[in-house]
């Protein structure tokens, strides 16, 4: 096992992983001065530019604490690299996570354990969650464009009331993964299996439930920047004290 950690957290796949990210930093500077000097030509107020790039800095703070939760819970396993990797570019926190699990479960593992991976399983995983996320690039290359046409030569149902079929597939896609993630988790239950998934994604439930509460009965929507990050918190605390009791 320590030698597969030493292998995944090697010095080259740190360098590796640092110079792909330094690309992208620096391709989001540029973004946001040629952003800046197209305000500027625009006849925008420099105040108004300068308070719209601090605070969107400002509100991407508490919403990567959830990111780099999920860093930490797949460097465990993955190794810090790849995990800080594939959550620093066009990763997803759900997808990254789920994929994972399901690419060790397809290999017989149970799970993200980390006194069963091997190099083989790793770059299995790996593989695995770098081409799914691939097809949300490639559908953006070939098709944005042209959706983005139907979507402006559309009429506008502002007022209709009635959401679009990308609000109903969204909702649908979520409650699907949700139901089959839950399913799984209340089977380990039943069976006697493991009963700290059940716990854990019970008492997340309950505290974004509590946050959403909050936020709307006292009409803040600040929490929705964190509420992620900390319904993630309070859920792995709960596992750590039922783990201790």
């Amino acid at each position: 096992m320590s030698d597969y950690l030493s292998r995944v957290n090697a010095g080259v796949f740190y360098l590796i992983v640092a110079i792909v990210l330094a690309f992208i930093t620096i391709m989001c500077f540029v973004f946001l001065v040629k952003s800046y000097r197209a305000g500027i030509a625009l006849g925008m107020d420099k105040k108004v530019l300068r308070r719209a790039i601090t605070s969107s800095a400002t509100f991407t703070v508490l919403p990567s604490i959830s990111i780099l939760l999920g860093v930490i819970a797949l460097s465990g396993t993955l190794g810090l690299p790849f995990s800080w990797l594939r959550l620093s570019v066009i990763g997803a926190l759900q997808y990254e996570l789920n994929v994972a699990e399901i690419a060790a479960e397809s290999l017989g593992l149970d799970g993200l354990r980390v006194s069963q991976m091997n190099m083989g399983a790793f770059v299995t995983i790996a593989l695995v969650m770098t081409v799914g996320i691939l097809g949300g690039v490639f559908c953006c290359i070939f098709f944005l464009k042209k959706y983005l046409g139907k979507i402006q030569a559309a009429p506008k149902k502002e007022n209709s009331g009635k959401p679009g079929f990308g609000a109903y597939a969204t909702t649908a896609m979520f409650v699907g993964m949700c139901s089959a993630y839950i399913g799984a988790y209340i089977g380990d239950f039943t069976s006697g299996k493991d009963s700290m998934p059940i716990i854990t994604a019970l008492v997340a439930a309950l505290a974004m439930g509590v946050f959403e509460w909050i936020g709307k009965k006292k009409n803040l929507a600040v929490l929705d920047n964190f509420s992620l990050a900390a319904s993630m918190l309070i859920a792995m605390a709960a596992a750590v004290l039922v783990g201790i009791i």
